[in-house]
């Protein structure tokens, strides 16, 4: 049985490519239009994993899916990088001149900005995902607009790419999570990399003697994201990425964490995907 893979989006998306490329086996797609969609379909079992961008090299975190995977108890098992590639895909045979509209998630109209400046008659309009809009151009024959999508959606649904790699900065990459609702089952010694979250004092210096901790056990921090709480205000609770190289000091730094600070949680633990 095809292991079933929860993506925002539809085929075509980056989150496809995603899929497409950390899964080396036959898997099912089950198309999500949002992020707080996908995760209900990993609660109801519809889906076996998801796949999940967290954070892009030029925009920064996607804050919303940090507090997603707190929340829901979700576990992130994995992770992977893509290179993103923006390109403006419509009916074949037109051109750019007769383009009156772009659709595309907000995420790309950001990133293709400097491009689209350039062209005042075209209107940018937000859509939930990159490919969604691509599909929708094939299958009404829409004259007059364009999507901004991966290369692989003009292949799906027979567009032709107008113009390619319209992104502002070329070197454009996305960090995308594996999530699931059961911790992964990968030996210590191929565990290189750590997703945790937890909550501090409100006193001077405890955000600082936490990270001397994870410093003193030889963990290099790779990501910090602070997120309001929202039934505490003016409280905040840290996510944090890092990587080791031996289990053993992530083991002890885990131990002294849960004493030093609050609701202290491992949120997956993993191989790194940058090695």
């Amino acid at each position: 049985m095809n292991l079933k893979i929860a993506i925002q989006g539809i085929k075509g998306s980056n989150h496809h490519q995603v899929t497409r490329e950390y899964f080396n086996k036959d898997i099912d797609l089950v198309e999500c239009m949002s992020f707080h969609g996908l995760v209900d379909r990993l609660l109801d079992s519809t889906a076996d994993k998801g796949v999940m961008a967290i954070e892009n090299s030029i925009a920064g975190s996607i804050i919303p899916n940090y507090a997603l995977v707190y929340d829901k108890n979700l576990h992130i098992i994995g992770e992977h990088y893509l290179n993103i590639h923006h390109n403006l895909m419509g009916l074949k045979g037109q051109t750019i001149d007769e383009i009156t509209e772009v659709r595309s998630h907000p995420m790309a109209l950001l990133q293709c900005r400097e491009f689209l400046k350039t062209k005042p008659h075209i209107k940018m309009v937000e859509d939930v995902d990159t490919a969604e809009t691509a599909k929708q151009i094939h299958d009404k024959q829409l004259k007059g607009l364009a999507a901004i999508a991966p290369k692989v959606a003009a292949n799906l649904y027979d567009l032709e790419i107008i113009a390619s790699e319209i992104q502002t900065i070329k070197n454009n990459s996305t960090r995308f999570i594996i999530v699931k609702t059961k911790n992964k089952e990968l030996p210590k010694n191929e565990i290189n990399k750590a997703s945790l979250r937890f909550v501090t004092d409100h006193k001077r210096g405890s955000l600082a003697t936490v990270l001397n901790v994870m410093s003193d056990c030889n963990l290099n921090l790779t990501k910090i994201q602070s997120l309001p709480i929202i039934e505490a205000p003016w409280k905040y609770a840290f996510f944090v990425d890092v990587t080791f190289d031996e289990y053993d000091n992530f083991a002890k730094a885990k131990s002294l964490l849960n004493i030093m600070s609050e609701d202290f949680r491992v949120l997956g633990e993993y191989k790194n995907a940058r090695i």
